[in-house]
């Protein structure tokens, strides 16, 4: 699956023309299942009761400018993100500051706290292929910013992560029902030292093939290993 960039706007036709794709006996990857259970950022939370490690998060449908108000005691913050449970790069997310006017939000939300590691050490992306690490990377927001992805100006760069760091990514694999071909596990650096998941993409995730020159390969050989006849 790849450049189904709409999906967001329309996503009950997207799952059913996957689901057609497969009912012709057409093999898909990632299969509709996963792809349908990853369409939610929901997900996060079968993820945190399995426990791996995410952020603090507020589900809440449409809410008010009073709840987002409240948003910052109940999650002890003095800044929140509010993003939307259907959506992709970054598409109508908002910072808020205490103080700030906030206004009411006319989409199912998830509504974070500001992790400060954003700025101050990137987010790290882990590109898994059939289960496995296949390389990683570190991605920075421009001087100014929070927003990691270049279209508002972030940069990344290869990085070799910690073993421990690899293990974190690992785990959230581990978690699912089936292994999926491809998957760009997205951490931040929490207080405590420890990662913790920010998004599980597993639809049509940037793979960054500048900073993986072999994921061509790994690919290839992972498409072999599923489409052998057993």
């Amino acid at each position: 699956i790849g450049t189904t960039w709409n999906y967001t706007s329309q996503l009950e036709a997207f799952l059913e023309t996957l689901k057609t794709i497969e009912a012709s006996g057409t093999k898909l990857f990632n299969s509709s299942n996963l792809v349908e259970w990853n369409s939610e950022k929901t997900y996060l939370k079968a993820l945190a009761a399995k426990g791996i490690s995410t952020i603090p998060t507020l589900w809440l449908y449409r809410p008010s400018a009073r709840d987002l108000e409240s948003a910052f005691n109940e999650l002890s913050a003095d800044t929140i993100v509010v993003k939307r449970q259907v959506g992709a790069g970054a598409e109508g997310q908002i910072l808020y500051s205490r103080g700030d006017t906030v206004s009411d939000y006319a989409h199912a939300a998830m509504v974070q706290p500001f992790i400060p590691s954003i700025q101050t050490e990137g987010e790290y992306s882990f590109i898994m292929i059939d289960g496995s690490l296949s390389h990683a990377l570190i991605k920075r927001a421009k001087s100014g910013d929070y927003r990691i992805q270049s279209l508002y100006g972030g940069f990344e760069e290869a990085v070799a992560p910690t073993k421990q760091d690899e293990a974190s990514a690992q785990a959230v694999l581990n978690h699912l029902d089936e292994t999926p071909l491809y998957a760009r596990v997205d951490m931040v650096r929490m207080e405590t030292g420890e990662l913790a998941l920010m998004e599980l993409e597993m639809i049509e995730p940037y793979l960054y093939p500048v900073e993986g020159p072999d994921l061509g390969l790994k690919m290839a050989n992972a498409l072999q290993r599923r489409l052998r006849p057993s």
